[in-house]
């Protein structure tokens, strides 16, 4: 190395930021092959990319994101609108299309919304348009997806995750996993199942019930009445009481892990065995439901396959323009048999 380059190598480690040149004058190559090589130009040699890169990881150089989007054209950056980011299923929602992202080498801007209101929606869009996001990732919670994509700007590509009729979506089966739940409870002997249901706001909750009722009605078994409440642990416990207090209970399906937990509570305080007494399932296979007293028999939801397939739809679109009609992909799930479900005694 001459001492120039020396020299320009020691400047940048003493404070300075490295920028194309001072990367050029270390691997020994203009500027301009510098950039190609950034740019992933078919026209560079393995060996001088090799020393460009090289060279770059020396001097801590990373590419410019504004000049790189203004020289190619794309962010190589989506944004995810969602809402209801403290639940577990858009949390988990958001995490996988953060890893399928940079499996894709793209990055992700997420906005969090607590409310679906036209200024929010709107406020949300602008920012990540503001961003130069490539498209936009919406996950609706439980507002339908369409009600809030006629808020998002119509030159971006838009993939929502739910049931979506005005774009491209994918989303989890929320009626076939309930069924299957519910028709393993029926096998293992219980002449009926009770149903700890979800919020009746969320679409998701008022299809794990339809499937509950559907299941039952085929199976010519009782329908007992519905326990609404919320998505919570509390929400489960309240209503586990109510459950607990009544003899002919023996099983229940949880329209998700955290109630079942807190029905699995109000059982165990109330001297029901679970699964000797009680049979339980739960929805959704959070990481610690294979950890509850007992461990959990519950409906896994796959999120790393939601996150895959949003991001290939988004690519998808990026690459070729938004699709007519738009494509709808379902996600199946699967029941996990653990030790809450037994034979009716």
């Amino acid at each position: 190395m001459t001492t120039e380059r020396v020299r320009g190598v020691e400047a940048v480690r003493g404070g300075g930021r490295a920028g194309l040149r001072d990367v050029a004058e270390l691997a020994g190559v203009s500027h301009q092959t510098v950039s190609r090589v950034f740019k992933d130009h078919p026209r560079v040699s393995a060996e001088t990319r090799a020393k460009v890169l090289a060279a770059a990881a020396q001097l801590d150089f990373r590419p410019n994101a504004i000049a790189r989007a203004l020289a190619t054209g794309t962010s190589r950056t989506i944004g995810v609108v969602s809402f209801d980011t403290t639940l577990f299923g858009p949390a988990s929602m958001v995490s996988a299309i953060e890893r399928s992202a940079r499996e894709a080498d793209y990055f992700v801007s997420v906005v969090g919304l607590s409310s679906p209101h036209r200024r929010s929606v709107a406020e949300a869009a602008d920012r990540l348009r503001g961003q130069g996001v490539d498209g936009i990732i919406l996950i609706p919670g439980h507002v339908p997806a369409d009600q809030v994509v006629r808020h998002l700007p119509g030159q971006l590509p838009v993939v929502a995750l739910g049931t979506a009729e005005t774009v491209a979506s994918a989303s989890v089966d929320q009626y076939n996993g309930p069924l299957t739940a519910v028709r393993h409870l029926l096998d293992l002997g219980h002449t009926t199942v009770h149903h700890a249901a979800g919020p009746t706001d969320w679409r998701d909750a008022r299809e794990r019930e339809r499937a509950w009722r559907d299941a039952l009605a085929a199976a010519g078994a009782p329908v007992p009445a519905v326990l609404p409440g919320d998505w919570s642990a509390a929400s489960g416990y309240e209503r586990g009481q109510a459950l607990a207090a009544d003899p002919s209970v023996t099983a229940v399906f949880a329209a998700n892990d955290h109630i079942a937990l807190g029905v699995l509570l109000a059982l165990h305080e109330s001297g029901r065995r679970v699964p000797e007494d009680v049979s339980v399932i739960g929805y959704d296979d959070i990481t610690e439901a294979a950890f509850f007293t007992p461990p959990l028999t519950t409906v896994r939801q796959d999120f790393a396959a939601l996150g895959r397939r949003s991001m290939a739809l988004m690519l998808d679109l990026i690459a070729g323009g938004v699709s007519a009609p738009p494509i709808g992909v379902v996600i199946p799930t699967e029941l996990v048999v653990r030790r809450s479900t037994a034979r009716r005694s």
